[in-house]
């Protein structure tokens, strides 16, 4: 049972859109800006992926990091950070009946991390 769904006046699948749209929204905010070189790109992958799945109503999270956008330190004081535009992101959130398959991607002709939702499917479907 959910504590939280008194304060929510909306169909499962509404909540369950919300839900996933709430993660996306918090692996872009937590994440961007994070340093990121070619040696730690697999761990901050896995560790994005970890946090997102500690969060309510997530049941899967994969994450990719473009890496044709890594290149090496000029000087010690040069390092890359993670820009919306590396990230690719998938995620599954699972509210009560409905099941949400939402992605985060660069989109080029929109120049633009875009976060969507790929797909609902419902259980009595």
């Amino acid at each position: 049972m959910d504590i939280a769904d008194k304060y929510f006046n909306c169909t499962n699948s509404e909540r369950a859109v919300f839900e996933a749209g709430i993660k996306l929204g918090t692996v872009y905010h937590q994440f961007v800006g994070a340093p990121i070189s070619k040696d730690n790109v697999e761990v901050l992958e896995k560790s994005i992926a970890e946090g997102a799945k500690v969060q309510p109503f997530v049941v899967d999270a994969a994450v990719k990091i473009d890496r044709r956008r890594l290149r090496e330190k000029s000087t010690d004081y040069d390092y890359l950070t993670l820009t919306g535009d590396m990230l690719d992101v998938a995620l599954t959130v699972q509210y009560e009946d409905v099941t949400v398959i939402c992605e985060m991607r660069h989109i080029p002709e929109m120049d633009y991390p875009l976060m969507y939702v790929k797909e609902i499917i419902r259980k009595d479907q």
